[in-house]
């Protein structure tokens, strides 16, 4: 005859079951307050962008008024046109400069590379305050230099934007193809070589493709802070250059209307819906 002991939990072990418990639950609520805190703001610029009335504390009414004057807003759409000029520009560039500073980095070895490794790195560390007023100094050193010995006067303006997002992005999109790069196999590119392909045939039929979902999130990643970046924007941008964070800024100084509601929910969805895509992509990758 058997008998089976049944384990009866000990007064000690019961406390430490409920505090861990206790411990979890007050993570949660901690997590939930931080969540509301952060986005409860932003549903209600939401919900208020479809109000029928001017006023952005009383709602009045649904409606999608604010979305046809934005429309017809000659002083979005040149702001609108500015952003996507300069975002699609820098994005090309950066993605193009970044992929191949990853393929540098990832396939060769240099003199120097443990210094540009860290320079690389620099922006994504290095607050976006000091970044722009970097920028900034760097753009008029080099005016004053031409205009001292060319006699040609430049200022700040759309290319001054485009080449201040390109250095701020590149980081971004090396840093996405570097880590596609690291999962890579090498022996597949050594396969190519072993069919007597040469150098460029093994990039355009085997490391390309396979690097191509990574290079399409580092340009949607690239193209999204380029596209709300207003910090940097801010510091290089010249007359005639205003882009929609900074165009934000300047009528939030008059006061938060509906308009300004509608322009910025249709910033938020179009930046949440690159971010997601690319993740969609790396995750498919």
């Amino acid at each position: 005859m058997s008998t089976s002991s049944v384990a009866v939990p000990t007064p000690a072990r019961s406390r430490t079951t409920s505090r861990l418990a206790l411990g979890q639950k007050l993570l949660t609520a901690n997590a939930l307050l931080i969540f509301a805190f952060f986005y409860t703001p932003i549903l209600v610029l939401i919900i208020f962008s479809f109000n029928a009335g001017r006023s952005g504390q009383v709602w009045e009414g649904f409606s999608l008024r604010w979305y046809s004057e934005l429309a017809n807003d000659p002083a979005i759409f040149s702001a609108f046109t500015n952003t996507i000029i300069v975002a699609f520009v820098s994005t090309i560039l950066s993605t193009a400069i970044g992929t191949m500073i990853s393929l540098a980095m990832e396939r060769h070895h240099f003199p120097f590379k443990l210094p540009l490794d860290a320079v690389l790195y620099m922006p994504i560390i290095i607050p976006e305050i000091v970044i722009a007023l970097a920028t900034l100094l760097f753009f008029i050193i080099v005016f004053n230099m031409v205009k001292n010995l060319f006699g040609i006067t430049w200022g700040l303006g759309l290319p001054t934007i485009i080449i201040a997002h390109v250095a701020f992005t590149i980081s971004f999109v090396a840093t996405i193809v570097r880590a596609r790069l690291v999962d890579m196999d090498p022996n597949m590119e050594q396969a190519a070589r072993d069919l007597y392909a040469d150098e460029w045939q093994t990039f355009r039929r085997v490391t390309f493709p396979l690097l191509m979902p990574a290079i399409i999130s580092g340009a949607l990643m690239g193209f999204t802070l380029s596209l709300d970046d207003f910090l940097i924007t801010f510091f290089v941008s010249g007359p005639g250059s205003t882009t929609l964070p900074i165009l934000v800024y300047s009528k939030v100084k008059f006061g938060v209307t509906p308009d300004l509601n509608a322009l910025a929910t249709l910033l938020l969805v179009f930046s949440i819906g690159l971010v997601l895509l690319a993740q969609f992509l790396q995750r498919r990758d």
